[in-house]
């Protein structure tokens, strides 16, 4: 979401250059899993985390793991997620687990969802990779299954995966439920990757109602020691937006 303004190719260059080490994508499948590997290695950057195939984004998907007419779909596309974090030196793999489809139960979504979980878990574990499923807020996107952390962490439960971690966007979740800081320091054990942006308008940190100095102190303080992606749409250009993370390099 970051460095939009150039092709995607070149992004990585701009990344190391603004002075990242590592970096996250949503989605890779559209280049040769060679040849973003080739990039990383250029500009001496790791991948931390990319999402497994969540459908047509462009036709409105927003992940196919609750859907039981796409079973057979969403597994494929864990193997072949897994094929390209092998290549890419991924450790972790984000689920999303999409709409509600139309004439499917809540609850039919919810079994459809654990079964795929468990299945992505099992295929995660035996690669010497992490899972990670994230709750989205219902303004954004609608009709989402799992919107709540609490609601993620339930399913994690039933799913009763040792690799099978929370993904914490602090955006979707002061959208949802607030109570950010709390529910960061209660819910560590059980988080694998953190992602910020402001409220309103998912811009940078600094730009909305996010007290961001103290929540990264408070993760400080708590211990967190994972990666922190930059899922947010810069307000007037990347490079003019990164000044909040002056501070904090």
């Amino acid at each position: 979401m970051l460095f939009t303004e150039a092709p995607f190719l070149e992004r990585f260059g701009l990344a190391a250059r603004a002075g990242f080490t590592a970096v996250e994508l949503q989605f890779p499948y559209e280049q040769p899993a060679a040849v973003l590997r080739d990039e990383l290695v250029r500009h001496r950057l790791s991948l931390v985390l990319h999402n497994l195939p969540a459908g047509d984004w462009a036709a409105g998907d927003r992940g196919i793991a609750c859907d039981p007419a796409r079973v057979a779909e969403f597994r494929a596309g864990v193997d072949k997620a897994v094929a390209y974090a092998t290549t890419l030196g991924t450790p972790r793999l984000n689920c999303l687990a999409g709409r509600v489809p139309a004439g499917v139960s809540e609850a039919d979504a919810r079994r459809t969802l654990v079964d795929n979980l468990r299945f992505a878990a099992g295929v995660l574990h035996a690669a010497g990779l992490e899972l990670l499923m994230e709750p989205i807020n219902r303004y954004d996107v609608p009709g989402f299954l799992v919107q709540r952390s609490d609601d993620a962490i339930a399913l994690m439960d039933e799913v009763g995966a040792p690799n099978l971690k929370l993904q914490y966007d602090v955006y979707h979740q002061q959208r949802t439920e607030g109570e950010l800081a709390a529910t960061l320091e209660r819910l560590l054990p059980r988080i694998g990757h953190i992602q910020v942006a402001d409220n309103p308008g998912r811009h940078e940190p600094g730009t909305g109602e996010i007290r961001f100095e103290f929540l990264f102190a408070h993760l400080q303080r708590i211990g967190y020691s994972g990666h922190i992606g930059c899922e947010y749409k810069p307000a007037g250009g990347t490079e003019a937006g990164l000044t909040w993370l002056r501070s904090w390099q």
